[in-house]
């Protein structure tokens, strides 16, 4: 059954008692509980608590068109069961359910959380948070995960075409003056810079490669949770054995781009307990803060092009030095 923050109130009681997931309480209230670019999230009051369903559509939620393997909640219970008994795991939702054959996942409800996409606007990053978040990466990265730990390539496939391939394809499709006059003028010299392109399509190649290391996979401000002062991560649906330099990298763009300043890509790096190979944590730095700016996965930003073709240049430089 697909739920949703329209399901009646009766028919999702009857679902998850059919399930065995109540405990002789009654539904209440149903409602979003974010936006759930990737899946649907509704938060579910009864009259005894509250608790969060999240459920995977085979195609992305806030783009429909985009088809989207159905099988990525599966990879978000199997990353929070391998994080359980780890430190990591304060930092995260605990599992209640999971009905697999639905596709649906019942986690605790963590309360009035938000996520830190704040700081693209205020250009600030609370120092504190910025060490926290490393930490829990570094936690996440040298946790012991099973050798069947899912592979989840046909998501990273679909994630290896957004970052890695259409931002870069003068004819793919996105309409960027449409985003903002002027943008595709910025991205056209990136777009032909053929040497640029060959370090990307190498860092793509990296991506899709086997790793060592459990990694996030989305690990930016929107999969980032605060509340007062706790954080927690969500949002592992992207998880996959792989490369901590990806987490790291992609953290460090989405920092920049918030803030324009590149030396928080070196206080990352010296708040990481762990080994990295900065190279490609400089590589994928510069990939993401491209994609973002010129890709379809635009973020709530305003920035000038100006302010645009800076960050590309700074993104260039991560790439290419």
């Amino acid at each position: 059954m697909n739920i949703s923050v329209d399901t009646p109130i009766s028919i999702l009681q009857s679902f998850l008692e059919k399930l065995q997931w109540l405990n002789n309480e009654q539904l209440q209230t149903i409602t979003s509980a974010g936006e759930g670019n990737m899946n649907v999230v509704l938060r579910v009051i009864t009259d005894k608590r509250s608790f969060i369903l999240k459920q995977s559509r085979p195609y992305v939620q806030k783009y429909p068109t985009i088809p989207a393997p159905i099988e990525r909640i599966d990879v978000e219970a199997q990353f929070y069961s391998a994080l359980t008994k780890t430190t990591v795991s304060n930092h995260l939702p605990n599992v209640i359910n999971y009905a697999p054959e639905e596709y649906l996942l019942m986690m605790s409800d963590l309360g009035d959380i938000v996520d830190m996409t704040s700081i693209y606007s205020s250009r600030v990053v609370d120092k504190d948070h910025l060490a926290q978040l490393v930490k829990i990466a570094h936690q996440c990265h040298q946790s012991e995960i099973s050798s069947d730990f899912p592979e989840n390539m046909e998501l990273r496939l679909l994630n290896h075409q957004h970052i890695f391939v259409l931002p870069f394809d003068s004819d793919n499709g996105f309409s960027l003056d449409d985003m903002q006059e002027g943008l595709q003028e910025v991205a056209s010299g990136y777009q032909g810079d053929h040497a640029l392109k060959k370090i990307i399509s190498l860092m793509g190649d990296q991506y899709l490669s086997a790793g060592s290391s459990l990694i996030h996979g989305d690990y930016y401000p929107g999969s980032w949770m605060r509340s007062g002062t706790d954080l927690y991560v969500l949002d592992p649906e992207f998880a996959h054995v792989g490369d901590p330099a990806f987490d790291l990298g992609v953290m460090a763009a989405h920092v920049i781009i918030a803030t324009h300043e590149s030396s928080y890509f070196d206080q990352i790096i010296q708040a990481y307990p762990g080994q990295l190979n900065i190279e490609n944590m400089r590589r994928y730095a510069g990939i993401e803060i491209m994609r973002r700016l010129i890709g379809l996965a635009q973020l709530p930003i305003s920035r000038s092009l100006q302010e645009k073709q800076q960050l590309m240049d700074i993104a260039n430089s991560l790439i290419t030095s």
